[in-house]
């Protein structure tokens, strides 16, 4: 069934339903389904913000020390390590994605144990990935001599792949575990972004053999606009990384100013300069209401979410290049239309808002702690009489 009462009663079942209230929702009749861009501002980092700022008021340069902000950094990689899986001391929160990838690729060039052959190192990168990445890349070979190969299928003589984990167009998932797997047998240091995939799919990065990661926390974790991103470095190789970008927070005695660099320990290695103390704090926030809720209860319910979103899909008769199997499905629901522009302008206007990936894609996005069943349904329906209704 794909009736409005369906959803009504689904909304009323959900057992995630009462979590939307942990959310500023000013105009419960706007119909959001852009939390894979942008999450929803929860309570908490309102109230987190304005202790902070408090804190700056009073206590000044003291906060450092009586709040803890110079380990703020990895005390929230910490709160965030269980979400994918990891463990305590392997991620850290510090810095935008894009930084982030620009270390996590170099980390993998220098970690090959390779005896110098004299060619040119070899990145793989899919074209159609999400443009930092290839952008990154591009960089770092014009940086250091290497090549980058369009594509993930061909892996011989590739020396570090990076990859999406759900592609941000379509919601595919691709395989962690056996692609991971796929290019270690190629020698290949395989580095994930998790960007659309933190937040909404259950992860278990050390069983699935993953090196080094890094993700967004705007997204699903609801941590901002602009908020730090993660970089996850595994247990067995965190001694062996040297990252590009020498910062006195990584150094070993931090407030040594005359010593020459000496790298902390641990995935404090990771750590660059001054970290964002406000966009960590709402960071926290976003990723607290995440591990209360439970990582196993959101990705279900984002399976179910956008189960439902793609049989209204089925029923109005509109396109979708997003998988069926929800082993294989992310948390958005992409709908393809040659008139995908317009469309989004229409939508917007009748306070509907989803994003669009030019040329023809529309992304519904279905974050499960503030999305609720009538939401997919309601957007869906106006979407479907906008594509059906007669030219004017």
């Amino acid at each position: 069934m794909t009736d409005r009462a369906t959803a009504e009663e689904l909304d009323g079942s959900d057992p995630l339903a009462s979590w939307r209230d942990e959310f500023v929702i000013p105009d419960p009749d706007l119909v959001y389904l852009d939390g894979n861009s942008l999450g929803r501002t929860p309570r908490r980092a309102v109230e987190a913000l304005q202790q902070v700022v408090e804190q700056w008021s009073s206590d000044l340069i003291e906060s450092w020390w009586q709040h803890d902000w110079l380990n703020l950094a990895l005390a929230v990689g910490d709160e965030l390590a269980p979400l994918i899986g990891a463990s305590a001391g392997d991620v850290a929160v510090h810095e935008s994605t894009t930084v982030g990838i620009f270390q996590q690729v170099n980390v993998a060039l220098d970690l090959h144990d390779r005896p110098p052959t004299g060619r040119r190192p070899v990145i793989a990168v899919d074209a159609a990935d999400f443009p930092t990445d290839r952008y990154v890349s591009e960089g770092i070979a014009r940086l250091r001599d290497a090549d980058v190969r369009p594509g993930l299928d061909d892996l011989d003589g590739v020396d570090v792949v990076l990859r999406s984990l759900v592609d941000y167009r379509t919601a595919e998932v691709a395989d962690l575990a056996g692609e991971t797997r796929r290019a270690r047998e190629a020698g290949a240091i395989t580095v994930w972004d998790l960007s659309h995939a933190a937040g909404v799919l259950e992860l278990d990065l050390p069983a699935s053999g993953v090196d080094l990661a890094v993700g967004c926390t705007y997204k699903f974790l609801n941590g901002g606009p602009g908020a730090p991103a993660f970089v996850y470095v595994a247990e067995r190789l965190q001694a062996r990384v040297t990252q590009p970008i020498w910062g006195w927070f990584a150094q070993s005695d931090q407030f040594a100013m005359e010593r020459p660099f000496e790298p902390r320990t641990g995935i404090g290695r990771m750590l660059n300069g001054t970290p964002p103390v406000l966009g960590l704090t709402a960071a926290r926030a976003g990723i607290g209401v995440t591990a209360d809720a439970g990582m196993g209860a959101i990705a279900s319910k984002a399976r179910r979410l956008t189960a439902f979103g793609l049989d209204l899909v089925d029923r109005f008769g509109l396109e979708s290049v997003t998988p069926r199997d929800p082993r294989r499905r992310g948390g958005h629901v992409a709908i393809r239309h040659p008139d995908a522009r317009r469309l989004h302008e229409q939508l917007t206007d009748r306070r509907v808002i989803v994003d669009r990936r030019d040329p023809d894609i529309l992304r519904l996005g279905m974050s499960p702690l503030t999305t609720r069943f009538t939401d997919v349904y309601d957007a869906v329906t106006v979407l479907a009489g906008l594509v059906n209704a007669p030219p004017s």
